[in-house]
């Protein structure tokens, strides 16, 4: 019993797909593994405490040990359960969509939300959209929105630039900036689909420094034509332009580890899958029918307007029966922050919308998948500060000479488990990586993988202190009622000097010199703590090294971080994505917007013979699901 009917008046009846039997026994199995590992090696831990008796440094230190050791390994179930659907073929992993613009019966509107972004590379990304979904047969159903937050002063340049490019573009782009920016970019969305929803079918949402293909744009709309019942797809973006030595990591390990990842959270997901608010395509009747935000009680961080509005809107369009999905496609990408200061700006407006969404795990009518969800995203901004926590008792318990430390009391099985679950990921990943010939030429070789690997994993070991600071101070901050304001994020690659971010990483500084004492305290403490206190202790100079394009050519040079290349290529060819001048960008900013890799090799054909939309939406769709 896949779906049920509901038979409403004739346009606004829907298509409800109830929950199969067999999806509802997969995040059982997901839930039921993950508390196996959880219980398993707590009741290791809990007998070995409780020979001699319980204490209250020993009850806190499972308090905390429980639900920490628990989230791990939830995340290496979902990645063991990902690895074993690609690595048997299960799963196609990125697959090529197909983009057959003869199947299009109704309007689509691609919506760019931009806030005081670069206006050069904005529309330069506007412009290489615009043709290519007319290359790929979409032009006579699709339109281009630029919907802007700017201020007035960077409104007026973008309103130039937008006048060239609209007189050029092969489908119709439109411009509209509001003077009050109401609700940020929820608002901006909510403003558009009350004055414009009405005309469009489907409306996909970018960021501004989105890139989606031609094929990818057209061939989700012909998806969403297929299947009425579908109220949300989303896709999972692959990271492009990366520039700095932190980008270039970023990119390796998303596209080393995520995919595993991906595939394990799309096999459990079913139609209750999430919406990450950028590179995916909404029904905009389903959302103007379901996704009003209310505004939480009380002032900002906790209450005010939500800031991870795209979560709660993906369980609210379930509520309403909409199937929300996602797929692993090519031609979908993003930029990632340059540094690791900019991914810290942007993990603290995270939090505090993750963090809001605790207030709405009780609302009525959600899916429980939904609510999954909604408390995995928060408890996810929850685990920088148990871990503090957990080694602030166990260096207490040491100090006060009430035991040893966790890691030598700890049973063997206990610490081996830890360090299974902890990398678990990545060996997988990398196995996943070496498996296949054409993956590994895309990552640069054999030497080149093993190379990055052997980089990526004490980068990830000293990062992780970092991380788990600076999110304890962004709570810390919440707590005393300091809201995250609106920035303009940085995109530019650019040098950061060591002696420029000491003063903002006191903290962490002042927390290695202390897990650095421990040597006076215990000797094995202080090894213990090492890794811990070398991250925080250089992390002025992680932050710089990694912040540097310099220490990128290094990389590149080494073969560390490689490239790899997308299953398709970027449609434009290479002199149209160049000539840009009107806009004020140089030749070179462009092609940088479009890496070489993404770009058509010379002389290269366009595909065809594509696969029908509907045998795509099979493959790609979990099993079980029909429209």
């Amino acid at each position: 019993m896949p779906v049920q009917r509901l038979h409403g008046s004739a346009p606004g009846s829907i298509e409800v797909v109830t929950q199969p039997h067999g999806m509802l026994v997969k995040r059982l199995l997901l839930i039921a593994l993950t508390a196996v590992l959880g219980l398993a090696a707590s009741s290791e831990l809990r007998f070995t405490f409780s020979r001699d008796g319980l204490d209250v440094f020993e009850v806190l230190l499972l308090l905390f040990f429980v639900p920490l050791f628990s989230w791990i390994a939830f995340g290496f179930v979902n990645s063991a359960i990902g690895f074993v659907k690609l690595i048997s073929g299960e799963h196609p992993g990125f697959s090529t969509i197909p983009s057959p613009g003869q199947s299009l019966r109704h309007r689509t509107a691609v919506l760019m939300p931009v806030y005081n972004e670069s206006v050069e590379a904005t529309f330069s990304r506007v412009r290489a959209m615009t043709r290519s979904i007319h290359e790929a047969g979409g032009a006579d159903w699709i339109d281009f929105f630029i919907l802007s937050d700017s201020n007035e002063l960077h409104g007026k340049r973008e309103l130039a630039a937008w006048r060239e490019v609209a007189t050029e573009a092969a489908i119709p782009v439109y411009y509209r900036r509001r003077e009050k920016n109401t609700a940020r970019k929820p608002g901006n969305i909510a403003e558009w689909v009350r004055r414009f929803g009405a005309a469009y079918e489907c409306m996909l949402v970018l960021d501004a420094d989105s890139v989606m293909s031609g094929d990818a744009i057209v061939g989700m709309a012909a998806i969403m034509e297929e299947r009425p019942s579908i109220g949300l797809l989303q896709t999972v973006p692959m990271i492009i332009n990366a520039r700095t030595l932190f980008q270039r990591w970023m990119r390796f390990a998303s596209e080393a580890y995520g995919p595993i990842a991906s595939a394990g959270l799309l096999w459990w997901s079913g139609s209750e899958a999430n919406f990450w608010g950028h590179n995916a395509i909404v029904r905009t009747r389903a959302f103007a029918e379901s996704c009003g935000l209310p505004e939480l009680p009380g002032k900002a961080p906790f209450g005010g307007h939500i800031l991870s509005h795209d979560m709660l809107e993906s369980a609210l369009l379930r509520r309403r029966g909409w199937a929300v999905h996602m797929v692993m496609i090519g031609g979908s990408y993003e930029e990632y922050p340059p540094t690791i200061v900019d991914h810290a700006i942007r993990d603290r407006r995270w939090m505090q919308g993750n963090l809001q969404h605790l207030r709405l795990l009780g609302v009525s009518g959600l899916h429980w998948t939904s609510r999954l969800h909604l408390l995995i995203g928060a408890s996810a901004y929850l685990t920088s500060p148990g871990w503090l926590l957990l080694l602030l008792v166990a260096i207490a318990q040491v100090a006060s000479g009430a035991g040893e430390i966790l890691a030598s009391a700890a049973p063997a099985s206990v610490l081996w488990l830890t360090v299974l679950l902890l990398f678990g990921p990545k060996l997988m990943g990398l196995v996943w990586v070496l498996a296949d010939k054409q993956r590994r030429r895309d990552f640069g070789g054999i030497r080149s993988i093993l190379g990055s690997v052997a980089v990526d994993i004490p980068l990830a070991m000293l990062f992780a202190p970092i991380a788990m600071v600076t999110q304890t101070k962004a709570l810390l901050g919440m707590l005393l009622g300091i809201s995250s304001s609106w920035h303009t994020q940085d995109r530019e690659a650019r040098r950061i000097p060591a002696r420029e971010v000491i003063p903002d990483l006191r903290e962490h500084l002042a927390l290695g010199v202390a897990f650095a004492a421990t040597a006076w305290i215990d000797p094995v403490l202080a090894l213990w703590l090492s890794p811990l206190t070398i991250g925080l202790l250089l992390s002025p100079w992680i932050v710089s090294v990694t912040s540097d394009a310099q220490s990128d050519m290094a990389g590149k040079s080494l073969r560390i971080f490689a490239a790899t290349k997308p299953d398709i290529a970027w449609p434009p060819n290479e002199t149209e994505m160049c000539a840009m001048p009107s806009v004020g960008a140089s030749s070179d900013a462009v092609r940088e917007l479009v890496p070489e890799h993404l770009r058509p090799a010379a002389g290269a054909g366009r595909i065809v013979h594509r696969p029908q939309v509907s045998d795509f939406a099979r493959a790609v769709l979990p099993p079980g699901w029909e429209p």
